[in-house]
């Protein structure tokens, strides 16, 4: 069997002598693992650097099989990634989430092509422009998975308009006005995340953001499969209240 695809790198162990071990996020593939030959090299543990992009090719004798992988580099990231606390507290959340949440081999494309972006982002940017991007990326993963939050209308008055809420309950938005009663119990919404708003965010709103995600992916992904919230994802909330404060 063979294939080939694009892949972002999420980690290499050393296996034998020489060779390596490729975890990756694949974009036809989803989250891969591989023998790469030579992987231990000084060259090639350089390119096998988590953030990096490479272009794969898959072999095995059955689909069943670990395969070997033969990789190019197609987008060096991993050097600025790695050159910023900050940067890498954002690598290391994007990391350690894809591996806790992302079933093995079950592909979302639209998950890999968002963090290919956001990637871009850590590596040129400040947290104030890529935080947002990163709770984009983890709304996708959620909706990817099959726990998309409606944020489209009110879930009590179905107005579009004024919405301020999420219900930790339905993963449903709730306006201002209905939610008010009930604020303590609710989560809130970034306007940011409403596409009447464009992308800006103040520091604050990431925050809220991070928590909204956050609480939905440990509520209906890790949770059920008795998971904790990965540390660094943790870190991450650490890192935007000590940034918006």
């Amino acid at each position: 069997m063979e294939w080939y695809d694009d892949a972002i790198v999420l980690g290499a162990r050393r296996y034998g002598e020489s060779a390596a071990i490729l975890e990756a996020l694949t974009r036809g593939h989803g989250r891969h693992l591989g023998l790469v030959y030579g992987g231990a090299s000084r060259r090639r543990k350089s390119e096998l650097l988590a953030g990096n992009t490479l272009s794969l090719v898959w072999r095995a004798r059955i689909a069943e099989h670990l395969g070997v992988f033969s990789a190019e580099l197609r987008k060096e990231r991993a050097g600025a990634l790695l050159e910023g606390r900050v940067a890498l507290i954002g690598l290391n959340a994007f990391v350690d989430v894809s591996r806790a949440v992302l079933p093995e081999r079950e592909p979302h494309d639209t998950v890999f092509e968002a963090a290919e972006i956001l990637l871009d982002a850590i590596a040129a940017t400040d947290f104030a422009h890529w935080g947002p991007l990163y709770v984009r990326w983890e709304l996708g993963v959620l909706d990817a998975l099959g726990f998309g939050l409606d944020l489209t209308r009110c879930a009590a008055t179905g107005v579009e308009n004024d919405l301020r809420y999420v219900s930790p309950k339905t993963g449903r938005a709730v306006s201002a006005i209905a939610g008010e009663p009930f604020r303590a119990r609710l989560l809130e919404l970034p306007g940011f995340l409403l596409e009447s708003r464009n992308a800006s965010a103040t520091l604050a709103e990431i925050c809220a953001g991070l928590r909204l995600t956050g609480f939905f992916v440990l509520d209906r992904v890790l949770h059920p499969q008795d998971l904790s919230m990965p540390l660094a994802r943790s870190r991450l909330d650490e890192i935007a209240a000590r940034e918006s404060a």
